[in-house]
């Protein structure tokens, strides 16, 4: 028996098996062989810190890819999203230059920009509502927002 109370494997060989050391061999050649991506750990840290049941779910009422008709000679418009919650209307402009956004009804914020290079950066909606980011999303990406005692989430999105 070992010290855990479980009984010792033993090899082929009628050798003692320590099964710690195949499973971290294990994952030594998993580290090699099939690394993590880049980005889905950080993705799937920003995943689980969305686990808070306080949360609402901003729903996307409006997508400029999908709802807008094109404009004829507009090489490279701004994608314009709205998103719902319950009363709470969040408006979002994203170019390649950022996004700017804006609450309504107008009221202070602070916004988190989630699953991109700036992650983790706060933004903060002034008393109209408005908020801005220098850094333009990539890939999929999320808006918390703590608007008084109210946590709100946007559905994810990839640019």
């Amino acid at each position: 028996m070992s010290d855990d109370g479980f009984p010792v494997e033993e090899g082929l060989d009628g050798s003692a098996f320590d099964a710690d050391l195949l499973e971290e061999e294990l994952r030594q050649a998993a580290a090699v062989l099939d690394p993590l991506p880049a980005g889905l750990l950080q993705l799937a840290m920003d995943a689980y810190a969305l686990h808070d049941l306080d949360a609402r779910i901003a729903e996307l009422a409006f997508d400029s890819l999908v709802d807008a008709i094109p404009v004829r000679g507009a090489e490279a418009p701004p994608r314009m999203l709205t998103f719902q919650a319950g009363d709470l209307t969040v408006d979002i402009e994203v170019t390649g230059d950022g996004l700017l956004g804006q609450l309504l009804p107008p009221q202070p914020a602070r916004i988190e920009l989630l699953g991109t290079p700036a992650a983790g950066g706060a933004l903060t909606a002034d008393g109209m509502g408005r908020f801005a980011s220098d850094t333009a999303p990539v890939g999929p990406f999320a808006l918390r927002l703590r608007t008084g005692g109210d946590v709100i989430v946007t559905e994810w999105l990839r640019v």
